[in-house]
């Protein structure tokens, strides 16, 4: 049953800025070898662009990106990744990247659900691995179960646990809002507990920054979007320095809600995909293909 957004924002200030965040996902995207993208797919009414990178005979892993971190940020952890399997990168619709620049105000975890659980059949005929980052956690776990899942892998999650509050953080996000350039999106990168400095992920952020709205952290989510995930392999996993979910945010309400512990991954904060990729291919490794 489609999911409709009760109301919903551009994600991008301008066309320009559109033009710009687009050309740049396009262009990381074209420069992973072996990576191709998929015919543009309308998922529960949402355009979604989806893109592929073939590998080892592993069971295929979906990828869901963070809040305000589209699939081209990814590609280097794709290609670690598909050295054991074929890695499926979807961009969230409403975030920056290549997807439908639609962004849903309320209603946002069960919009996300219903648009998850209609792609999966449009770009599997067979189980994955569901790895959801942060909001894309949060889109896993309000999407219903399907036979098309085989486990879930959820990375620094959102929805399970409120995001702590910061003062470091805060600033550093205001900072970035007012002036965004590599300097505050380095400092910002670094108060997620992330690594401070200079990179394509700052860059990234960059024009996130300059040229898309703001957006917030995605909080606990509520008991009717939480979906039943019983009887389907979970693992959790957040950094040891995630200053947004940490580890000890976590551990309750993923033994309580999904009866499963938590990961700590050590030297990383809140972006683990891009942090520690290495770390990742090995949680995955461990749950069986």
């Amino acid at each position: 049953m489609s999911t409709p957004f009760p109301a919903h924002v551009r994600v991008y200030r301008s066309r320009s800025g559109e033009a710009a965040v687009r050309s740049w996902c396009e262009r990381e995207l074209a420069a992973c070898p072996g990576m191709r993208p998929l015919p543009r797919i309308v998922a529960d009414g949402r355009g979604t662009r989806v893109h592929v990178l073939g590998g080892g005979g592993g069971v295929p892993v979906l990828v869901l990106p963070g809040a305000g971190l589209g699939a081209a940020t990814l590609t280097g952890a794709a290609r670690l990744l598909a050295r054991d399997r074929t890695v499926i990168l979807a961009d969230l619709p409403g975030q920056p990247g290549l997807s439908s620049p639609l962004r849903p105000l309320g209603g946002r975890a069960a919009a996300y659900g219903a648009w998850l659980d209609a792609l999966l059949p449009q770009v599997t005929d067979r189980p994955v691995v569901l790895l959801g980052h942060a909001l894309g956690a949060a889109a896993v776990l309000s999407s219903p179960p399907s036979p098309l899942v085989d486990r879930l892998l959820l990375v620094n999650p959102a929805g399970l646990a409120a995001p702590a509050r910061d003062p470091g953080r805060l600033r550093a996000t205001c900072a970035w809002r007012l002036r965004p350039g590599e300097d505050t999106s380095a400092r910002l990168i670094g108060a997620w507990g992330g690594p401070a400095g200079p990179g394509p992920l700052a860059e990234w952020m960059t024009l996130v920054g300059r040229h898309c709205r703001a957006d917030t952290v995605p909080g606990l989510l509520r008991g009717e979007e939480f979906r039943d995930w019983r009887g389907t392999p979970v693992t959790v996993a957040t950094g040891a320095r995630d200053r947004v979910v940490s580890p000890a945010l976590l551990r309750g309400a993923a033994r309580r809600l999904l009866d499963t512990g938590v990961h700590e991954v050590a030297d990383a904060g809140h972006l683990v995909l891009h942090e520690a990729p290495e770390q990742v291919r090995e949680l995955l490794r461990r749950g069986g293909g």
